[in-house]
């Protein structure tokens, strides 16, 4: 559980993951600041649907701003100083960013700059920040590993993520900013992203509209439900990283310090073919799919694959919630929300 009395700053508090992790933790006695610039990337009546859930906790405060705005973040964390910080803002979607590239710099670049920018002058005790599992980009080897080599993106979605992890470790190499980045791998769930394929699917069944299935179908995804995101997620805000003191690895002379920067995968660990997800989801709806196939879009990868294992060794926890059981939880929402 996590200790009550700090103050965390939630960027990205609309969102489908910041909802969920700000619900959690107000739930559990803690208070939260949380930012979002709203933004109409896909429908802001859900956004703020979501906030509506948060507002009658005590313990939370809200604050539409981009985190682009460079003063407008600084004033923030001047005013706020935050004990802990969540960076979950981010422009996301692969496919958006072959169209919009821009949107990627400020939020991605720009905005985390001045989040880590907050961090370094106000001396947060953890920055914890979404990373994805684009980053693997066009690797083949399987299950994805965090100590892979990730240099061959595939999409600017991919770049700007990894570029968080390095920019997160520069601050934590100079300034000593403990620093936490989390690779999610296709999350899934109630209150999610309509851009996300399963949303769109699940509107597109019921509507009797064909749905566009890529790669011919040939795709596999690391499915990972929401409520194993935000486990995994409450257990790694507790375990701040340390630097560890080391003069020599495998005999090579080193710097004498570590920064105190981790990286982790949170996936199901369980890849599931397309075709099968969209029979799970074809069961709980009650009606079968129209389905339009077509080739690989720019961008994408043909399948994702989480190795969890340090995940598991640091902090005891490893999602679990199976395609089946998640499903079922997202399409009963998403009838309820949408009647």
């Amino acid at each position: 559980m996590v200790t009550s009395g700090r103050k965390l700053l939630i960027t990205g508090v609309a969102g489908f993951i910041g909802f969920h992790l700000s619900r959690w933790l107000l739930a559990n006695g803690e208070t939260v600041i949380g930012i979002d610039n709203l933004n109409d990337y896909y429908d802001v009546g859900l956004k703020q649907a979501r906030l509506e859930q948060l507002f009658p906790f005590k313990g939370f405060q809200f604050v539409q701003m981009d985190i682009s705005d460079r003063a407008a973040i600084a004033d923030s964390f001047a005013t706020h100083r935050p004990d802990i910080v969540i960076n979950l803002a981010a422009q996301a979607g692969v496919r958006y960013s072959l169209t919009n590239p821009h949107a990627y710099a400020d939020s991605n670049l720009i905005g985390f700059l001045n989040i880590l920018e907050g961090c370094r002058h106000t001396q947060v005790q953890h920055l914890v920040f979404a990373s994805s599992s684009s980053v693997y980009g066009a690797n083949t080897k399987v299950p994805f590993s965090v100590d892979d080599p990730v240099d061959r993106p595939v999409s600017l979605y991919a770049v700007t993520k990894r570029a968080n992890e390095l920019m997160a470790y520069t601050y934590s190499h100079l300034y000593g900013v403990p620093s936490t980045g989390l690779r999610f791998f296709t999350v899934y769930g109630p209150w999610g992203r309509p851009d996300m394929a399963y949303f769109s699917f699940t509107r597109d069944i019921l509507e009797g509209t064909p749905i566009k299935v890529f790669n011919y179908g040939n795709m596999q995804r690391d499915f990972t439900y929401i409520d194993d995101i935000i486990e995994g997620l409450v257990r790694v805000i507790n375990r701040i990283p340390l630097a560890k003191s080391m003069s020599s690895v495998d005999d090579q002379p080193i710097q004498p310090q570590v920064a105190p920067y981790q990286l982790y995968n949170i996936g199901n660990h369980q890849p599931v073919k397309l075709l099968n997800f969209i029979e799970i989801l074809e069961k709980h709806l009650g009606l079968e799919a129209k389905i339009s196939f077509l080739p690989m879009q720019p961008g994408d990868v043909p399948e994702t694959y989480a190795d969890v294992k340090n995940l598991e060794v640091d902090t005891g926890f490893r999602p679990k919630t199976s395609l089946e059981v998640g499903l079922k939880h997202f399409v009963d929402w998403y009838l309820s929300y949408y009647k």
